[in-house]
């Protein structure tokens, strides 16, 4: 059986872009560029939590590393560098090895280099630590948005909810969709670029990981403000037409989490560049709401026309799930 330090030179060490001095030694020594601010962010997955226990490793590597790229986009942060601590059970070198290899596939795709960790025997549990950069006075977060500001989400959340339905048995889905509903679930998307080219027009964000409705309670506590979501502009008939259960739907895109699309406000001046930058990156970017005054709360615009106040429910990690 490979000791743990040849497991990490076979499997984590590879050549580094921007990066001083990385794997190899007791620290990595990175240097932020000139002007810029590091963004540091981690977001553990365990098994049985986050992912089944017998997740495809390689997806399983792409994601774990991916819900750590999207909080970086959602501060319009580049990402940089990470390094990953993991407690596996076993050293299980197949495993080992394919998950490696989605997890260095999603640090080329977004250009970041992987500096270093820690591995230990225990439960199944991914821990990385991912760092980029932002210009000074430039990070996008979640305390700026104000009354009459715009409210968007980018691509089509709640995918993600509908995968993880069919894989429980609750839904059944046409092979297409179920196909396309997996791909959310487990091989995430961040939206780096988007994330970028908001800066300066987005007045707050987040990424969408916990839910919509609860994400977007962040967004509404940390800003003082209140939100009226419309009905009629949520991305729901893609989901309705693989689900076929408009109420199901609702609750994947407004509820159901694992989207890490980017819901952000932008003042009503930026509305025709937010539409520009949608053709531009090919990217749906939904405009479902505005921004309203505190004392509205979160209220829901039903394609009737009646007001309905909500609750901004999503995933807590010592509650349930809606």
């Amino acid at each position: 059986m490979p000791s743990e330090f040849a497991l990490i030179r076979r499997h984590f060490t590879r050549p580094a872009r921007h990066t001083d001095l990385a794997v190899g030694d007791d620290a990595a020594l990175i240097r932020p560029a000139a002007g810029m601010q590091l963004a540091i962010s981690t977001d553990m997955l365990v098994a049985g939590t986050h992912f089944f226990a017998d997740t495809d490793p390689a997806d399983l590597g792409w994601k774990t590393l991916a819900v750590n790229v999207s909080d970086l986009a959602a501060m319009g942060a580049a990402p940089r560098w990470v390094v990953l601590a993991a407690s596996l059970p076993a050293a299980d070198e197949n495993w080992i090895a394919a998950f490696a290899s989605g997890f260095f596939a999603c640090s080329e795709a977004f250009g970041i280099d992987v500096i270093g960790g820690d591995t230990t025997r225990g439960p199944l549990n991914l821990c990385p630590t991912i760092f980029g950069e932002v210009p000074v006075g430039q990070a996008i977060t979640r305390a700026g948005a104000r009354p009459g500001d715009d409210l968007w989400v980018s691509g089509s959340p709640g995918r993600a909810a509908l995968g993880l339905a069919h894989l429980r048995g609750e839904v059944r889905l046409a092979p297409a969709d179920r196909d396309d509903c997996l791909a959310a679930l487990h091989r995430p998307q961040p939206r780096v670029e988007l994330g970028l080219a908001l800066r300066g027009l987005a007045s707050a964000m987040l990424d969408v990981s916990d839910g919509l409705l609860g994400d977007l309670d962040h967004i509404l506590e940390q800003s003082g403000v209140g939100a009226q979501i419309e009905e009629a502009t949520l991305p729901l008939d893609p989901l309705i037409a693989a689900c076929g259960d408009s109420a199901r739907a609702f609750r994947a895109c407004t509820a159901g989490g694992d989207d890490y699309e980017l819901l952000f406000t932008t003042p009503l001046e930026h509305r025709a560049e937010i539409g520009a930058l949608a053709a531009r990156l090919a990217l749906p970017l939904h405009r479902i709401g505005a921004i309203t005054g505190p004392e509205h709360g979160l209220q829901l615009h039903e394609r009737d026309g009646r007001l309905r106040l909500l609750s901004a429910s999503g995933y807590d990690h010592f509650g349930s799930r809606p």
